[in-house]
């Protein structure tokens, strides 16, 4: 069988305080996959994020990123990855290009890979009308353009996107929905996390719902959203809220 883009075994997270942000969680993601990985605030999806990414080291448990232990290989696998983070941790007064070539640095690319890398993802984001300004000048779709542009400077076979389309209007809501489509039809893994299901709907093949630390219900999105009401009912009914017409009576 081929090896998973992204398996985690039993992963457990426990923080200093004794705050158990997930818990024996198991989730496997196949290469080429479009997963929607969904659940409420807190529930831990960002802690599992950053176990993935090396931003948090696991309690126990383990997590392979195309075959590669994500805590032992480090270096390796991280290579393998790119995060689009949801907020703009990026030097406000940067340029587009200097923020992706920073990334590229973090890699280890050379000056001229860099180069030719950032020009083609400024082409293919149409970046390159604005790439002179600096962040903060950007509207915010062109923001997230950036961060887009940032993830993929290493060009990795696995791309994590955390709610990537937050604070964005319908219209490029949609352009982004189309940058995604293209960059997993060239056959690049994405795991996505929104809280826009209609996102997950028109985007993902599969998906797992976490709450608590744990997947309380995982499949394709058809199986999920097959029943009455859709992915959103079968989303509320697994993480415990209940839809607005029965909250209402």
């Amino acid at each position: 069988m081929p090896t998973p883009a992204l398996k985690i075994s039993n992963l457990r997270k426990v923080y200093r305080r004794g705050n158990v942000a997930v818990d024996d969680l198991s989730l496997t993601v196949e290469e080429g996959d479009f997963f929607g990985f969904l659940g409420p605030n807190g529930a831990g999806k960002s802690t599992t994020i950053h176990c993935i990414t090396g931003i948090a080291e696991p309690t126990s448990g383990s997590i392979e990123i195309f075959g590669l232990d994500a805590v032992k290989n480090y270096r390796e696998a991280r290579r393998l990855v790119g995060l689009c983070t949801q907020e703009f941790n990026v030097d406000p007064f940067a340029t587009g290009r200097q923020i992706v070539d920073w990334m590229g640095g973090y890699f280890g690319m050379g000056r001229a890979e860099r180069k030719a890398r950032i020009d083609y993802l400024m082409e293919r984001f149409e970046l390159g009308p604005h790439e002179k300004k600096s962040f903060r000048e950007l509207s915010g779709g062109l923001k997230r353009r950036v961060i887009l542009a940032r993830a993929l400077v290493n060009d990795p076979k696995l791309l994590i996107l955390d709610e990537p389309t937050a604070g964005v209007d319908v219209e490029l809501r949609r352009v982004l929905w189309r940058y995604l489509q293209e960059i997993n039809g060239d056959g690049r893994t994405i795991l996505l996390t929104s809280h826009y299901l209609e996102e997950v709907e028109r985007l993902c093949r599969d998906v797992a719902i976490v709450n608590n630390g744990k997947i309380v219900r995982q499949g394709t999105k058809d199986e999920i959203s097959g029943g009455p009401g859709g992915l959103e009912n079968a989303y509320l009914a697994a993480t415990g809220a209940e839809p607005d017409h029965v909250a209402g009576q």
